[in-house]
C-alpha cells in the first residue's frame, strides 16, 4: 500500500537513533541493495556511527513507515568531500518523487550541519541522470564495485 501524505523528515546523529528506527532503516537497505538488486555486501561498514541519518518518515495507524533514507559523511571519512550515500526509497513510494525529495533535503541538511561545500557521492551509474538533475556531475570513470556499475559524482559548492 503506498502511504498517503507528505513525510515527516529527520536528520539524526547515530547515537540518536532509536532501535526501531535502526531496524527500519538497515531493514529497507537490506530489502533494496542486497535482495532487490541482489547484491552481497557489507552494507554495515563501520561508518555508520560517524555519519547523519536522513529519514522521510510517514505515519499510519499501522505504526511509523520508512519512505526514503540517506546517509550524511562528514568530509574526510568517505571522501575529501563531505558525502551522501546508502541513497534508498522504499519500493512502495518509487515514483511519488520521494527520491528527488530525499536528495534535496540531504543536500539543504548537509550544508546546513556542515555548511555550503563540493558533496562527492559514488552513484551507480544508470543513475548519473537522476543526480544529475541535482546538480552533480561526473567526476571520474565508471567502476565496478559490488556487482554494478557506479561512477563518482560531484556537486560543486
Amino acid at each position: 500500500m503506498r502511504p498517503e501524505g507528505p513525510p515527516h523528515w529527520r536528520c539524526l546523529p547515530f547515537d540518536a537513533l532509536s532501535a526501531r528506527t535502526l531496524y527500519r532503516l538497515l531493514q529497507l537497505r537490506s530489502q533494496v541493495f542486497v535482495v532487490e538488486q541482489n547484491c552481497v555486501f557489507q552494507d554495515m561498514d563501520g561508518a555508520d556511527a560517524w555519519c547523519l541519518h536522513v529519514l522521510a518518515e510517514i505515519h499510519q495507524a499501522e505504526g511509523i513507515e520508512l519512505m526514503a533514507y540517506a546517509r550524511l559523511a562528514p568530509a574526510g571519512l568517505k571522501y575529501a568531500e563531505a558525502s551522501i550515500g546508502r541513497v534508498v526509497t522504499s519500493p512502495a513510494t518509487r515514483g511519488s518523487g520521494i527520491g528527488h525529495a530525499l536528495i534535496r533535503q540531504s543536500v539543504q541538511m548537509l550544508h546546513g550541519l556542515w555548511g555550503v561545500q563540493p558533496i562527492r557521492i559514488g552513484a551507480q551509474a544508470h543513475l548519473q541522470a537522476f543526480y544529475g538533475q541535482h546538480g552533480f556531475q561526473p567526476a571520474g570513470p565508471i567502476y565496478l564495485e559490488d556487482g554494478i556499475d557506479h561512477i563518482e559524482m560531484v556537486r560543486t559548492a
